[in-house]
This record gives structure tokens, C-alpha cells and sequence, in this order.
């Protein structure tokens, strides 16, 4: 196997932090979850003081139940994880 002379110049101005950085700036894109509205945004300020007030998802559902906005109970905690992290 022969080597490229060049490719040993390459190797000396490879920046593996510059290089790492990149790669994670890649990651960050890809990862983004780019989240339609849900039909539980409109109930958000509800949810959430509902929510702090100890209702389960399951409550949460039938009040939206009650409301005509029909969803399974796991879309509700799902809903929660992701507004409470934010």
C-alpha cells in the first residue's frame, strides 16, 4: 500500500475539537423534533394548572373530554412531558 504524501500534511491540521463540534452541531439538527400543533395547545394555561393541581392524564383527558377534544390519555403525558421540559 502506498501512501499519499499529502495525506500526512492533512493529518497535521486536522482540528479534532473543530471537527467534534461540527459533529455535534449535526447531531443537534437531526435531533430536533419539529412538532406539529397539537390540539392541546389551545388548553395549555388549563392543562398546566390542572396538572399542578394533581390531575392525573387520565383526568386531564375526560376534562378534555368534556371540552369534545378527544385523545388517549398517553397523548396527554406525552404532552406534559414535553411542556414541562421546555
Amino acid at each position: 500500500m502506498t501512501r499519499n504524501p499529502s495525506a500526512s500534511s492533512d493529518r497535521t491540521t486536522f482540528d479534532a475539537t473543530a471537527e467534534a463540534a461540527r459533529l455535534r452541531e449535526q447531531t443537534r439538527a437531526r435531533r430536533r423534533h419539529r412538532h406539529a400543533v397539537s390540539r392541546l395547545d389551545r388548553y395549555t394555561l388549563e392543562l398546566l394548572a390542572l396538572h399542578d393541581a394533581g390531575s392525573t392524564p387520565a383526568e386531564l383527558r375526560r376534562w378534555l373530554a368534556d371540552r369534545r377534544v378527544r385523545v388517549h390519555h398517553s397523548t396527554v403525558a406525552r404532552w406534559l412531558r414535553r411542556q414541562l421540559a421546555d
